[in-house]
């Protein structure tokens, strides 16, 4: 019997647990996720600083002429007092000197020779950057299952870290099989197709941050397919596609199920997609798709995308939706809940003019999909709708519903 898309996604997330850790230079840790919490040792800025190139005097010396007394450079190591009468030439970054209530920028100063004119205004603390103001020692600054951006490298090099611990990338391991099916590198005979599935697989799980094994492809024997499924349990993620329905004349459920295959579902109630199949055989989660392309792809964005965000120990591992209007006036038959691919410009959703389970033209030309109730017959142009990426990951830490109604 064919479950919800609902009760698969929280098998998936109840067997695809997290990989194991290793650790890794920052400069290695871009679009990895962290396996730690990560708090601040030092404050920043660590010292009260200038934020301008200016003159640092005493609030009371607004509309004074002073005498500029030195000049301090950022980095300069030497305690300095502010003296009565008297203002400090101040770089950007250089320590505070005692007794400085505020900084004047150079171009609101008048300067004759080593006497330096204010304004008659000066607020007290203007253009003076406290320690800890951006960070104080001790908070946290990154939570573990945080996926790594440029800017949080930014904030870990301003720590001093070095290293920092992640969980390895997910290994996913792929491989092909049916003899009507040829690869992209191989020559067509009577009748047969090229595969586009794991090429498709190969470069989405790439796109998500995969290490990726192909093991080959499979004769349509089962003890060829029981030897490429063993070759690849040493891998997080096994995804194949096609031979599982009902009436399939291959062997490739019998090689799975020989080999100690769990299942934990093997029928969505999604068109299309149906007969996507998910289990494990010890430590791996295997993950059998569609064979149709269209409908391997569709589904791979909402099972295998959920399953290797679940991997890679992400703290937003659930899929989000985007929610915007629908561009044009749309019909299609109720009965299933249904994957519609589409065109989202960042105003509004236009479904694609044209598709089925076995094309691949269409989802080159889209951007999105949206999962639509079974219930819905079409809807009028401008009505609400959730879209869900195809070209970039949308996700968040708590699970809402993906349905458009």
């Amino acid at each position: 019997m064919a479950i919800s898309v609902e009760e698969a996604l929280n098998l998936i997330y109840t067997l695809a647990l997290p990989t194991q850790t290793e650790i890794v230079p920052i400069e290695n840790a871009i679009h990895r996720v962290l396996c730690e919490t990560i708090t601040a040792t030092y404050s920043l800025p660590s010292f009260d600083n200038s934020a301008m190139d200016g003159y640092a005097v005493r609030s009371e010396d607004a509309g004074k002429t002073l005498l500029q007394s030195c000049t301090i450079f950022a980095g300069d190591g030497a305690e300095i007092r502010m003296v009565e009468d008297q203002c400090i030439r101040i770089m950007t970054g250089a320590k505070i000197p005692q007794g400085c209530e505020a900084i004047v920028p150079i171009e609101e100063v008048s300067v004759n020779k080593d006497q330096v004119t204010f304004p008659a205004v000066i607020k007290p603390s203007q253009h003076i950057r406290l320690k800890g103001e951006d960070i104080q020692a001790g908070m946290v600054l990154l939570e573990r299952g945080v996926m790594l951006h440029a800017h949080h490298i930014s904030l870990l090099a301003s720590q001093g870290i070095t290293h920092v611990k992640l969980y390895r990338r997910p290994r996913v391991a792929l491989f092909s099989s049916g003899n009507e099916l040829k690869m992209h590198y191989e020559t067509l005979g009577a009748n047969q197709l090229y595969n586009t599935n794991t090429p498709t697989f190969t470069a989405r799980t790439e796109e998500l941050g995969c290490d990726v094994i192909f093991t080959g492809t499979a004769e349509d024997t089962l003890e060829s397919i029981q030897e490429h499924i063993r070759r690849s349990l040493n891998a997080d993620l096994i995804i194949t596609s096609g031979g599982v329905s009902v009436g399939d004349a291959d062997f490739t459920k019998e090689a799975f199920t020989s080999l100690g295959f769990e299942n934990a579902f093997e029928s969505v109630d999604i068109k299309p997609g149906k007969p996507t199949t998910f289990g494990r055989i010890g430590d791996t989660v295997i993950l059998n798709l569609p064979g149709n392309p269209l409908a391997a792809a569709l589904c791979f964005e909402l099972f295998g995308q959920s399953t290797i965000l679940a991997l890679s120990g992400r703290s937003d591992k659930y899929l989000s939706t985007i929610t915007t209007r629908i561009g044009e006036a749309f019909k299609m038959k109720k009965g299933r809940r249904s994957l519609i691919p589409g065109w989202f410009n960042g105003e509004n959703f236009t479904p694609s003019p044209k598709f089925g389970p076995g094309m691949v033209l269409p989802l080159s030309r889209a951007n999105a999909f949206m999962m639509v109730d079974e219930k819905v017959e079409g809807f009028e142009a401008g009505a609400s709708v959730k879209i869900i990426p195809t070209r970039w990951c949308m996700s968040s830490e708590t699970q809402n519903s993906l349905i458009t109604l």
